[in-house]
C-alpha cells in the first residue's frame, strides 16, 4: 500500500510534465494523421503555397483558440469586464493584468508550438508550401545552377508527376526537407529557451521563497480541488431542498449561501504580496475583518443575459 502511495505521489507531483508528453503524443499522431488521409498536395504553381501553408499553420490556429477558449484563468479575469471593465485591472493593476494575459498566451501557445514543430520536422507541408513560391529570389535559390525545366517542375516535385530525373528531384525534396527541419528545429530552441528565461525571470522577481512558492501552488490545488467537492455537495443540497420544497408544497428551508458580492470578490485574480501574507482571494476574503455576511436573496433567472440576479 505505501508503494502504491509513493507511485501515485510521484505521478501527482509530475502531472505537469506528463500532460505535456500526452499532448506531444497526440500532436504526433494528429500531424502524421492528417498527413496520410487528408493531405494531397495540388503540386500547381496557383495552389501549393496556400495549401501547404494551411495545412502548417491552420492546425495550429485552431490549437491556440483552443487553448485559449479551455483557459480558465481567461475567463475568470475576462467574465463580466464588459459591464465592469475594472475587473480587468483589480485595484488599478493594469500590469499585473497584462502580465496574466501574457502568462495566459504562453500557456496557449504551447499546443501551436508542438503542431509547428512536428510538422516542420516531418517536411511534407513545408515542401508543398515552397514548390509553389513564385519569388524569383526564391527559385532562383532553389534552381541554382539548374536547368528551366527545374523553375518550370519545381511546383510539381512533392508529386510524382515531374518531368525532372530522379535525381533532381531527390535533391530538390531533400533541400525542402533540411529546410524544413532547420526551421522545426529552431523553433524549438527557441521556445526552450524562451521559456527557460521566463521562467528564471519569474523566479528571480518571485516574492517569496522556492519553498514557500512551492506551497503556495499545493494549496490553490487542493483549494482548488475542495472548492470543486463543496460546490457539488452545495448544488446537490440546494437543488434537493428546492424540489422538496415544490414537490411538498411549502416554504423552503432557511439556506445559508454567500452574497453576490463575495462571489465576485473570490473570482478575482490573485497575486502574492508580502504585505498580506495570503495565498487565494478566498482567504483573503474569508479572513477579512469587515466581512458581509448578508446571505444571498433568492435568485431569479434574467432570461434576456442568462445570468442570475439578486
Amino acid at each position: 500500500m505505501d508503494n502504491f502511495q509513493t507511485v501515485l505521489r510521484f505521478f501527482m507531483n509530475q502531472k505537469a510534465t506528463i500532460g505535456y508528453s500526452f499532448m506531444a503524443l497526440l500532436t504526433i499522431g494528429g500531424e502524421r494523421i492528417f498527413t496520410m488521409v487528408s493531405f494531397q498536395c495540388p503540386c500547381n504553381h496557383d495552389q501549393n503555397f496556400a495549401y501547404g501553408l494551411t495545412f502548417l499553420l491552420g492546425p495550429a490556429a485552431v490549437l491556440l483558440v483552443l487553448g485559449l477558449f479551455f483557459s480558465t484563468r481567461l475567463w475568470r479575469l475576462y467574465t463580466g469586464c464588459c459591464l465592469d471593465p475594472m475587473k480587468l485591472c483589480p485595484r488599478g493593476n493594469c500590469l499585473g493584468c497584462v502580465r496574466v494575459l501574457m502568462r495566459i498566451f504562453t500557456g496557449a501557445c504551447v499546443a501551436p508550438i508542438m503542431w509547428l514543430s512536428v510538422a516542420l520536422l516531418n517536411g511534407t507541408f513545408y515542401e508543398c508550401a515552397v514548390s509553389g513560391l513564385d519569388d524569383n529570389l526564391v527559385v532562383d535559390l532553389f534552381c541554382k545552377n539548374k536547368t528551366m525545366k527545374c523553375r518550370e517542375e519545381l511546383a510539381r516535385v512533392p508529386c510524382d508527376r515531374s518531368k525532372l530525373s530522379s535525381d533532381e528531384r531527390m535533391e530538390l525534396l531533400l533541400m525542402f526537407r533540411a529546410q524544413s527541419q532547420i526551421l522545426g528545429w529552431c523553433i524549438i530552441i527557441i521556445a526552450a529557451v524562451m521559456g527557460l528565461l521566463g521562467t528564471c525571470y519569474t523566479n528571480c522577481r518571485s516574492n517569496v521563497s522556492f519553498l514557500q512558492l512551492t506551497f503556495w501552488k499545493r494549496y490553490m490545488e487542493k483549494e482548488k480541488e475542495r472548492f470543486d467537492a463543496f460546490s457539488v455537495e452545495y448544488a446537490t443540497k440546494l437543488a434537493e431542498r428546492n424540489l422538496q420544497s415544490f414537490f411538498e408544497n411549502k416554504d423552503p428551508d432557511a439556506f445559508p449561501f454567500p452574497n453576490h458580492r463575495a462571489w465576485e470578490e473570490i473570482s478575482a485574480l490573485y497575486t502574492f504580496s508580502r504585505s498580506e501574507q495570503y495565498y487565494s482571494t478566498l482567504q483573503r476574503y474569508v479572513e477579512r475583518t469587515d466581512r458581509d455576511f448578508t446571505p444571498e436573496k433568492r435568485p431569479v433567472l434574467d432570461l434576456e443575459h442568462g445570468m442570475e440576479l439578486s
